[in-house]
């Protein structure tokens, strides 16, 4: 955990990675609209993999399939201007496989938007698999825009919190409800099924371990107020036998659930933890999932 922040964290250039899907039309245009309240660019990316497909496919079926992605950018970003006429955006038909391309053109400072499912997959049950490569592996934040397109803003973001290891991912958080002019809640889940069997002698009941998070969860909120002393900021602990069921219920009434990612390491590489998996996959708002070693301070390079 950071014991001293210099400055408030800058938040990045937003990069969206598009295919055909409405689903990434969507994101394109969330996206737009996060890169605008940042004032920073915005970096729309269809990455085609034609790197790889050239080994097998022929030199006709390469350019029909690069004309059809400068399609879809162009198509993507007219739909940008249309709605945000004074933003400052790019284009990129990147060589690279999806989850290569999101990250090259993020470095180390952007934020990446992907939407919630892919041309494949079976509705709204299955996360694309572009989507759910970026998040499982990512060393930036990203964002996976879910819900209703036109559901009504709350003005409020609510940060999924454990414990005082989260405080430097939480200050992008804040960062985020401030440019939002949004208020930010910490909520925090208690489950209580996990201790027991184990407490400890000296938290020999369930009310102690919630009455320790909730001390652990209020220093917190006082660390965020005192970097951003104009921030609405509340803060809630929930006791409950379902983590990721009290946190899907809790994006029904927020703009933006943001949380810090657990990665389990398995032999074929990195993945998803079952609270960011069961959010991913059910949430009812853009869920954005923030790496733990995220630099929160500090100008993009």
């Amino acid at each position: 955990m950071t014991s001293d922040f210099p400055g408030p964290p800058e938040l990045g250039a937003v990069v969206v990675g598009v295919d055909a899907s409405p689903q990434a039309r969507t994101a394109a245009l969330w996206a737009a609209a996060e890169a605008d309240r940042r004032g920073r660019q915005l970096h729309i990316v269809h990455a085609g993999d034609t790197d790889r497909r050239a080994i097998l496919s022929s030199a006709d079926t390469i350019q029909a399939l690069s004309e059809t992605a400068r399609e879809l950018l162009a198509g993507t970003a007219d739909a940008v201007a249309e709605r945000f006429p004074g933003l400052t955006m790019t284009k990129e038909l990147s060589r690279q496989e999806p989850v290569a391309g999101l990250y090259a053109a993020a470095g180390n400072r952007g934020t990446i938007v992907v939407g919630s499912r892919g041309l494949g997959g079976f509705g709204a049950l299955m996360l694309g698999s572009a989507s759910l490569g970026v998040v499982s592996r990512t060393k930036v934040p990203v964002i996976v825009v879910r819900g209703e397109p036109d559901r009504t803003e709350t003005d409020a973001i609510t940060a999924a919190v454990y414990g005082a290891s989260d405080l430097d991912w939480l200050m992008v958080a804040a960062a985020e409800a401030q440019v939002r002019h949004a208020s930010l809640r910490l909520l925090s889940v208690c489950n209580v099924l996990a201790h027991v069997g184990s407490v400890t002698t000296m938290l020999d009941d369930v009310g102690g371990i919630a009455e320790q998070r909730v001390h652990e969860v209020a220093a917190m909120a006082d660390r965020v107020r005192a970097r951003y002393p104009g921030l609405t900021l509340t803060h809630h602990v929930e006791t409950g036998t379902s983590v990721p069921g009290v946190l899907v219920e809790a994006t029904a009434d927020t703009d933006l659930l943001v949380m810090g990612s657990r990665h389990r390491v398995f032999r074929a590489g990195p993945a998803l933890g079952r609270v960011s998996h069961a959010l991913l996959h059910h949430g009812r708002c853009p869920v954005e999932i923030i790496p733990p070693d995220f630099a929160v301070a500090g100008d993009e390079p």
